[in-house]
């Protein structure tokens, strides 16, 4: 074929695609060369000359342009070039002869090794990367053995210097290769550390106040190709072959990239396997190679000795703690009592298995099953979604990516990464927000608008839309998708209420149906939840509430599994005190404290489940941690009380609820364990065995997931989706709070995350310069806001970037998740 070619190394014949690397080609071959400051995720520099090898080409006649063969007339003779060349730096080229372990290449392997070696400390036996060093282990492979210099010349540098409070450097052991200033750089985009003196004297700085600020920052310790860089939760906290993999899924995110957790069992937690490190996991079709901090350090929360041990109930005012079968009692009777006037509330942290259950025993007591989400059109990704097939790793020419209400930045980074390397390969993104975001940075076309025209926006892009836009930005967005091959659409819920969101996403399905771009790969609609199985819960059954309030105010029992609806808007406190109300969860939440029932659960680290992501992948997660003696498994919990109600419900295994999934649940039909266990090879060959080529990563031995195929859609031609209402006018001396998500927001989980502590943000208040100076605002101050759920205290920040007339606010400060757009603070502020 034209788009490949034959070349031999060490012997063996192999055909690889055109422009392969030779080091990626003798890899996919099965033969090793060593690299240090090559990655197949990043470009080629040929820096630390390791991978040299013996290449020959096929002698070409300058005056015919032919190959000039030997004496037998076939064979083609080779010309070796007269000095080694470097294998991450040189592509294949038919007939090409590479040889790999000739003496002449082994001489030089060892003169590098032993220069690498000058300064490099003699520590293997305390250094945390011992045990999977590529460094030790390809110096016993192709090292000298032993050194010509001398101890004493060793170069002798800081060791433990945080470059921030998430990754420590040891520049004894940095050989410079540059793979973690190249990461930041070119896959980051954050070029917050990088090199600093020249020579021997050369070693990483960080360049950001605070240190090394990027929150992909972790995934440098996985490429790090010795002990140079760590991290602050795993530094001398174990060696590696004294841990256990476990396989499982993020929990933080609709992404759902694929973790591996490494345990043990410690002394200091009785005998319990405690997670020590979270690895990225390979998954090409969802998070690749990485991972971000948040995945990565966000399993704290899990350790805390503030969860929930044992049920309680509500006595004279106070929760006390009783016994499962007592708080299980107490459950019947009151669900029972409640003459089909239940509500169960869920949240986006529950697995399918917990849905399903939680979904039948609510729907065996006639109540209503609500989802605590500010996002609509979850019905709709199910049939016009990401068709299978899609991956967002081949996006690129002729493909267009849009982006509308959502900061993939703070809401959703692994896809941030992968729209960035999309649009490098050639894919044009589309960015609409109010304001500017970090996907500008790639994005081909940005469109502004104010908050509340999201709709309206996204309806110019109709074909034969009579309300056309005549403004340049939008006009030429709109000439790009017209002539896209491929579209996908994000859509994120920034600024809107469930049923703004609910219009926006309806307008997103009809514009994908009417132009043709759904029901194939790389094609529909995704859906940027808040959490990693908000789709799951669309599919089990599950939908938000126009007004969450009014319909708990119909229920006399309310069931909260997995939300903390006051902790989100401490409004709702007011109604949750007249029912009676059950919550379920790992920790005391503010939604908790009211409660009259509460029942802990078990942590995602320590059961087995299987979440949706965004892009309607159903992926498997498996026991990490050892389980806590008194929390139990959502769906086990569910089953137990579905039991004393005389309904049947699978409670033994999270397996075995599938299976009934799979039964009962159209887009599910036909799913197993099993299915999702599957794997395939993966390109880059990385994994535990080629360490030195594609970092500390783990292969994937344990299920890729398997994309969801879409339901069947209804009848799109007669689908309009009406322009919701005009934004209120903001009255003089008022402000319009908008909360925007942040990925370090300060949730319940968040409460107890020591590693990230100092990246939480704190409610700060966001304005523009002339909202500033209009409302008397001065930077830095402290003012209060009154919302209904109370005032709140919060810093002033003064920025450009923030729409004039608007305030943005984290989602934690509190403003009511139903109205987001409603909040016009008619007495703005008081200093204090």
């Amino acid at each position: 074929m034209g788009n490949e070619v034959t070349l031999t190394i060490d012997d063996k014949v192999i055909t690889v695609p055109a422009g392969t690397l030779v080091v990626d080609a003798a890899r996919q071959a099965g033969i090793r060369i060593p690299v240090f400051c090559y990655h197949p995720e990043l470009k080629p520099v040929g820096m630390c000359r390791v991978c040299l090898v013996d290449i020959g080409r096929p002698e070409i006649d300058r005056t015919t342009g032919q190959p000039v063969y030997e004496a037998d007339g076939v064979t083609p003779r080779l010309r070796f070039s007269p000095k080694l060349e470097t294998s991450c730096t040189t592509p294949v080229s038919p007939g090409m002869v590479v040889r790999t372990n000739t003496d002449k290449v082994k001489a030089a392997r060892r003169e590098i090794f032993e220069f690498i070696l000058t300064s490099h400390p003699l520590d293997c036996p305390v250094c945390d990367k011992g045990g999977e060093c590529p460094l030790q282990n390809l110096t016993m492979m192709f090292g000298p053995g032993e050194s010509r210099f001398e101890f004493e010349d060793k170069m002798h540098l800081a060791k433990q210097v945080p470059l921030g409070e998430l990754i420590y450097l040891d520049r004894e052991r940095c050989i410079q290769c540059g793979r973690c200033v190249r990461f930041q750089e070119e896959i980051a985009g954050d070029a917050v550390i990088g090199f600093y003196n020249r020579g021997r004297g050369l070693e990483i700085v960080t360049y950001s106040e605070p240190g090394f600020d990027s929150i992909f920052s972790g995934n440098t310790t996985d490429i790090c190709p010795v002990g140079a860089l760590t991290t602050a939760d795993f530094r001398f906290g174990a060696r590696p072959w004294e841990l256990t993999p476990a396989a499982s899924i993020c929990s933080h995110c609709a992404v759902g990239c694929n973790l591996m957790y490494n345990v043990r069992r410690e002394a200091r937690s009785n005998g319990r396997l405690v997670i020590k490190r979270t690895m990225p996991r390979q998954n090409e079709w969802v998070n690749g190679i990485w991972i971000c901090d948040k995945g990565r350090f966000g399993y704290h929360y899990t350790e805390s000795t503030q969860r929930l041990s044992q049920p309680l109930i509500r006595r004279e005012g106070e929760l006390v703690p009783v016994t499962w079968d007592e708080a299980l009692e107490v459950v019947e009777d009151k669900l029972r009592a409640s003459d089909s006037q239940v509500a169960g509330l869920a949240g986006g942290r529950l697995s399918n298995e917990d849905l399903f259950n939680l979904r039948r025993l609510i729907q065996a007591l006639d109540g209503e099953a609500l989802l605590h989400s500010y996002m609509g059109g979850g019905d709709l990704t199910a049939q016009v979604g990401a068709a299978p097939g899609t991956d967002l790793s081949r996006l690129g020419k002729g493909d267009v990516v849009m982006i509308i209400a959502s900061d993939l930045h703070e809401e959703a980074p692994i896809w941030w990464l992968q729209l960035k390397q999309a649009a490098e390969h050639g894919a044009t993104v589309i960015s609409l927000n109010p304001r500017p975001t970090r996907q500008d940075a790639f994005a081909a076309h940005i469109v502004r608008y104010a908050y509340g025209e999201e709709v309206k926006t996204i309806r110019a892009f109709l074909p034969a839309e009579k309300e056309s836009p005549a403004a340049d930005a939008l006009s030429s967005a709109r000439r790009a998708f017209e002539t896209a091959k491929d579209v996908l659409i994000f859509f994120g819920g920034e600024g809107m209420d469930y049923e703004t969101s609910s219009l926006l996403a309806r307008t997103c399905a009809e514009l994908l149906v009417r132009t043709a771009h759904y029901g194939r790969a790389n094609n529909g609609l995704v859906g940027v939840w808040q959490g990693p199985n908000i789709q799951g819960a669309w599919d089990m059954g599950f939908r938000p509430a126009a007004d969450l309030k009014a319909a708990l105010e119909k229920a006399r029992t309310i069931y909260i599994a997995a939300a903390d609806p006051v902790g989100d808007d401490p409004a709702a406190a007011e109604v949750l005190r007249k029912k009676f109300v059950i919550v379920q969860d790992l920790f005391l939440s503010e939604t908790a404290k009211l409660a009259d029932v509460v029942l802990p659960a078990a942590a995602y680290t320590e059961r087995e489940g299987s979440y949706t992501n965004g892009l309607r992948r159903v992926q498997r997660f498996y026991p990490a941690a050892g389980a806590l003696p008194g929390p139990r498994a959502d769906f086990a919990i569910f089953a137990q009380i579905g039991a004393r109600l005389g309904l049947p419900l699978e409670g033994k295994s999270a397996a075995l609820v599938f299976d009934h999934i799979a039964r009962r649940t159209p887009a599910y039909l036909g799913l197993s364990y099993p299915e999702l266990a599957r794997t395939e090879k993966q390109y880059p060959l990385v994994g535990r065995t080629a360490m030195y080529y594609g970092g500390t990563v783990y292969d994937n031995d344990q299920g890729l997931g398997v994309p969801l195929p879409l339901v069947e859609i209804g009848d799109w031609d007669k689908l309009d989706a009406p322009l919701p209402s005009p934004a209120a006018a903001v009255p003089a001396g008022a402000l319009l709070l908008v909360p925007i998500t942040r990925l370090y927001d300060r949730g319940t989980a968040f409460s107890f995350l020591t590693p990230l502590e100092k990246r939480l943000v704190s409610p700060v208040l966001s304005v523009h310069p002339q909202t500033a100076a209009r409302l008397g605002l001065v930077a830095e101050e402290q003012v209060v806001l009154p919302l209904p759920g109370g005032d709140i205290m919060v810093k002033v920040s003064v920025d450009e970037t923030t729409p004039p007339g608007v305030g943005l606010l984290p989602r934690s400060a509190g403003i009511p998740l139903a109205e987001p757009l409603a909040m016009l603070v008619q007495k703005m502020v008081k200093e204090i």
